[in-house]
């Protein structure tokens, strides 16, 4: 039987028939319920805009819950987990069409009401709430973008926060569930072979990519209007950076984790708009193969605009001014049609200060400590040993002390980002969750960049789908004498 006890609540799900609903968050709950982590009286309601008889909607989402659940589905699991769901027909804007769920959730119980909808109805959805008499007893989940910019954001929340204090308001970066991300704040501070380490005394440069193969699968109307900057950049790399770059915490409660990360945020040094030629690269990519298949570029999508400007790949040097990481640059790159989808966070440690080996070999003396986020969520830290073999001297072999979780723990199934997630908010616990000064601490940061860009006019750098970028993405970091780990 599971170890942690949550209470039971009435799951209001704004935007139930939507692709993130669907994809992730069904399956999610549904994981929750066969591990036992859902209380036996927590009900789910279904939110959306179609029109149409419930019985038609809670069989069709029944129908996509088998088809991402996948062969893992319990049947048994699923029907106890279907006979939770209902479905109400909502317009997010008119406060009447409230009243029904405001009926269904009753007094007695917690309300969570995640917000799977466009950030531009969370203001309405929070007013409708409250008038109903549902703001007291709820807690908000805030799916990301958050804005557009720092302006917009803080807009969106100033709007919710009219009627949900910043205790109730969980604003999601799933890549802050996943499994390894969790890890990095296990294995920085309770390891103190790393943490004494962990600074640029020991620590040469930071590499963090993210790579997806697909091109924008028929996401055209948000994509072009946000860009890989504002879709990636600003939320996961930077929350990746702030949990490497952070410094110890005082305790594990969720402000003083995000008061470290506020801090790194604010130590960002602005790049200038000279830098911009040489510390950030932007990319689009252009026809091309993906998995040996003919692709098409981004201005051949479908209903694109073939005039769009907007990127899809960046890459960047970031600096931190603080004493820890003086003279440390971090190395950020995301895409999409990259070779290969990766996840993955490199830590180069400088090398010894006195070499006694082979000169032929010097370049091979740097300790490496690999995060994969995924796939294949683990762990990686390359060293150096000897060559085994009478004939081979002290000729030196760089080698993984590895934890790979699926091998490690093979009877245990690694959860989606999203189940850990949804089971903190049910707990109330917002350590794995973004607070308003992170979201504008970003944007402001990610903001001099955009306004750099559109006052050079440059447009962004083509490069073959299937390929890792620019090659001026190449250069950025060669020109520190430096190179992409795992590219070649």
């Amino acid at each position: 039987m599971p170890s942690i006890t949550v209470e039971p609540c009435t799951f209001a799900l704004f935007g139930a028939l939507g692709d993130l609903a669907l994809r992730k968050l069904f399956p999610a709950l549904y994981q929750l319920d066969g591990a036992g982590l859902l209380h036996e009286d927590t009900r789910i309601i279904a939110l959306a805009r179609e029109p149409g008889s419930e019985q038609e909607h809670l069989a069709f989402i029944a129908s996509e819950l088998r088809r991402y659940v996948g062969a893992e589905l319990d049947e048994a699991v699923a029907e106890r987990f279907l006979a939770r769901l209902s479905y109400l027909h909502v317009d997010f804007l008119k406060a009447d069409d409230y009243v029904a769920l405001a009926e269904m959730a009753g007094s007695a119980q917690r309300v969570i009401a995640y917000f799977a909808t466009p950030a531009a109805v969370y203001g309405a959805i929070c007013e409708n709430l409250s008038k109903v008499g549902l703001a007291e007893n709820t807690r908000v989940v805030l799916e990301k973008p958050i804005g557009s910019d720092l302006e917009s954001s803080r807009k969106v929340n100033d709007a919710v926060a009219q009627f949900f204090p910043e205790n109730r308001t969980y604003r999601i970066d799933h890549y802050l569930g996943k499994e390894t991300v969790q890890n990095l704040i296990a294995l920085r501070f309770a390891n103190s072979l790393f943490e004494t380490q962990w600074n640029q005394n020991y620590i040469s440069h930071v590499e963090i990519t993210v790579a997806e193969k697909v091109g924008i699968e028929g996401r055209w109307g948000y994509f072009d209007k946000a860009g890989q900057l504002r879709d990636m950049i600003q939320n996961h790399l930077l929350q990746l950076l702030c949990l490497i770059a952070m410094d110890p915490p005082a305790d594990l409660s969720a402000d003083s984790i995000r008061d470290e990360k506020v801090k790194v945020l604010k130590a960002l040094a602005p790049i200038s708009p000279e830098g911009l030629t040489t510390q950030v690269v932007r990319g689009q990519y252009i026809a091309g193969y993906s998995e040996g298949k003919p692709v098409p570029g981004y201005l051949e999508e479908p209903n694109s605009n073939t005039q769009s400007d907007t990127e899809t790949f960046v890459a960047l040097r970031a600096d931190i001014r603080n004493w820890r990481w003086a003279g440390v640059p971090f190395y950020l790159r995301t895409g999409k049609r990259m070779p290969q989808k990766l996840s993955q966070i490199v830590i180069h440690f400088k090398e010894p200060s006195h070499y006694i080996f082979a000169p032929e070999q010097r370049l091979q003396i740097s300790n490496k400590l690999i995060i994969r986020l995924q796939p294949d969520e683990g762990i990686s830290l390359r060293v150096m040993t000897k060559e085994q073999g009478l004939d081979k001297g002290m000729q030196l072999r760089s080698g993984p002390l590895q934890l790979n979780f699926s091998d490690t723990w093979r009877s245990a199934r690694i959860p989606d980002a999203y189940e850990r997630l949804l089971l903190e908010v049910m707990r109330g616990n917002q350590n794995l969750f973004v607070r308003k000064d992170e979201i504008e601490a970003a944007w402001k940061w990610c903001d001099q960049l955009i306004a750099g860009w559109k006052k050079s006019g440059d447009a962004p750098k083509p490069y073959a789908a299937g390929s890792w970028g620019p090659m001026s993405s190449i250069a950025l970091i060669t020109r520190d004498g430096r190179s992409w780990y795992g590219d070649i």
